[in-house]
């Protein structure tokens, strides 16, 4: 059975950080794209951050280019989120995903998604 289950969500203070995590478990991990995406209240999904992990190639959105940082942790099956210099605007639920294709999850589409995390910055 595939999962990802997405946590390190929360509230913090703009300026403050949060460190997300997705652990993958129920296919090959190397073979996948993982992604980050999130959707605030009345707005689209948007796809933020994505790494492959065979290679180490990397996408970020320019809504959070400089201030996020994704990586993996292949030995535990695990990509991390880290968000540093934290916005309101960044208060969404943040969703892992992962799709064979590194494109796909750019384009907003992905095989398998994870229940979510909540993050909310305060002013």
């Amino acid at each position: 059975e595939v999962q990802l289950v997405e946590s390190g969500g929360g509230l913090v203070q703009a300026g403050g950080s949060l460190r997300l995590s997705c652990a993958a478990s129920g296919f090959a991990f190397e073979d996948y794209a993982i992604g980050w995406f999130r959707q605030a209240p009345g707005k689209g999904r948007e796809a933020i951050s994505c790494i492959s992990p065979s290679d180490g190639n990397t996408y970020y959105a320019d809504s959070v280019k400089g201030r996020f940082t994704i990586f993996s942790d292949s030995a535990k099956n695990t990509v991390h989120l880290q968000m540093n210099s934290l916005k309101p605007e960044d208060t969404a639920v943040y969703y892992c995903a992962a799709d064979v294709w590194t494109d796909a999850i750019t384009r907003g589409q992905a095989d398998y998604w994870g229940q979510g995390t909540q993050v909310t910055v305060s002013s």
